[in-house]
């Protein structure tokens, strides 16, 4: 446990993202529920402003439940162009302090600051350091967690949500997680959550009693990593160089198609092949893209990456459908269609990403 308090990570999460770019560029729209999403009827909600979460409108949601929350939401289509573009300066701004940068999602990434190179005294100068420079780059603002461990520093992101920074020093640790609801834990889902209620745990510390024998018990494999959690221990290096796994089929048409030709059943199949191959290798995906190729084997391609991992079948078709956006306004004819999920993950019980 020595060796893993010594590393200063740092989780960058940037607020409400696709939103804030939005009202950066729409300064009209600041305090109204808005949501990012394309006024259609099978839409989905990419990101909502603060304003229209008081509503209960969230990330994922469908357009047509946000509507009958919030009758008042405003709809502002997608520019995942002008997202990336933004992504890309947060890239060249972790840069400027560390190479071992971890990119989780456009918005989102661990940094691995034990040794920075602008000679900073401590990892919360850093942090303060960034998340400055994001605000004078983009005019965005982003929450920090500064911590010994991944798994700390992800929590302390949410913490002083939004425009917020907060620190777990290593000797604030035990202190820290003793009173954490057990949903804080990543891979803490809705069904593992239940059945520690039902053997009464509500919080870390209810854990930090329990043997690692029996959390391998009622949890399997995951039990072991919970036995660490509860410790506030996490030896997870941040992933600076790792290999870009992936499962996709695609499938070439016998004759070439607009998008609003291209029939449901095509992706239909390429889903549930993908589904399969992930059941069958027990893995689960937080990253979904979506390709095509044109008659003259121009090749475009979207992807996205979610915080949490698909569960069910139907988020990812909803994924999928998602993607569909960003290809709206094309007008070429494809001979080509693919569907890929990067971002694999061990299955197990998980904190649902919510699509319905």
């Amino acid at each position: 446990m020595t060796s893993q308090l010594l590393r200063k990570i740092i989780h960058i999460d940037m607020d409400a993202f696709y939103a804030s770019v939005e009202l950066r560029d729409r300064p009209q729209l600041r305090g109204l529920p808005m949501v990012v999403a394309s006024d259609r009827p099978r839409s989905v909600v990419t990101t909502a402003t603060y304003e229209a979460r008081q509503f209960g409108l969230h990330s994922a949601m469908s357009l047509a439940k946000a509507k009958q929350l919030c009758p008042q939401v405003i709809c502002v289509p997608p520019d995942f162009a002008k997202y990336r573009a933004v992504s890309q300066q947060l890239q060249t701004i972790f840069a400027h302090y560390t190479d071992k940068v971890e990119p989780i999602s456009l918005d989102e990434a661990y940094l691995d600051v034990t040794e920075n190179f602008q000679g900073l005294s401590s990892a919360t100068a850093v942090a303060q350091a960034i998340r400055q420079d994001i605000f004078e780059m983009t005019q965005l603002t982003a929450s920090a967690g500064v911590a010994p461990n991944k798994f700390l520093a992800k929590i302390a992101s949410d913490w002083n949500k939004p425009n917020g920074l907060f620190v777990v020093k290593p000797a604030q640790v035990s202190a820290f997680i003793q009173h954490l609801p057990l949903e804080k834990i990543p891979g803490v889902g809705k069904v593992t959550l239940q059945k520690m209620h039902t053997l009464q745990w509500y919080c870390i510390a209810d854990l930090q009693s329990v043997t690692e024998h029996e959390l391998i018990h009622h949890f399997g494999k995951f039990g072991q990593r919970l036995f660490l959690y509860a410790k506030g221990v996490d030896d997870r290096p941040v992933r600076y160089t790792r290999e870009r796994q992936q499962i996709s089929k695609e499938i070439t048409f016998d004759q070439d198609y607009y998008l609003e030709e291209i029939a449901v059943e095509f992706w239909q199949k390429l889903i549930d092949q993908i589904w399969q191959q992930l059941q069958q290798k027990k893995l689960t995906a937080r990253g979904v893209q979506v390709k095509f190729k044109t008659t003259d084997f121009k090749v475009l391609q979207h992807s996205r990456s979610f915080k949490q991992p698909f569960v069910h079948q139907q988020q990812l078709q909803q994924a999928v459908e998602m993607l569909f956006l960003a290809f709206a306004d094309q007008h070429f004819r494809f001979r080509l269609a693919g569907v890929g999920v990067f971002a694999l993950e061990e299955l197990q019980d998980q904190s649902q990403l919510t699509l319905l």
